[in-house]
C-alpha cells in the first residue's frame, strides 16, 4: 500500500530544496509556498480525494503576452485518488 508508506528522508530533503529554489526565483518565501500548497490541498480535498503528500506546486516566471517581460505562473501537479469525495 503506497498510501501508507512514509517518504524517505532524501525525498523530503529534495522536496524542501525544490521549494527553496523555486521560492528564491520568484521572491516567495518557503513558508508562503507551504501555505499555498496547504490551502490548495484543503480546497481540492472538499471535492475529490487527492494524494496531498505527493503534490507538486511550483511558481515560475513565464513570458508575458505581447513580449512585455515576465510574470509569475503557478503550476500544480496533484495526484487524484478518487473523483468521488465519498
Amino acid at each position: 500500500m503506497r498510501l501508507f508508506k512514509r517518504k524517505r528522508s532524501k525525498d523530503v530533503a529534495k522536496d524542501r530544496l525544490k521549494i527553496l529554489l523555486i521560492s528564491d526565483r520568484v521572491s516567495c518565501s518557503p513558508e508562503m509556498m507551504e501555505m499555498i500548497k496547504s490551502d490548495i490541498a484543503k480546497v481540492i480535498s472538499k471535492y475529490m480525494k487527492i494524494d496531498a503528500g505527493n503534490m507538486d506546486i511550483q511558481i515560475s516566471k513565464t513570458s508575458a503576452k505581447g513580449g512585455r517581460g515576465t510574470k509569475p505562473t503557478l503550476y500544480a501537479n496533484i495526484p487524484i485518488l478518487d473523483l468521488n469525495k465519498g
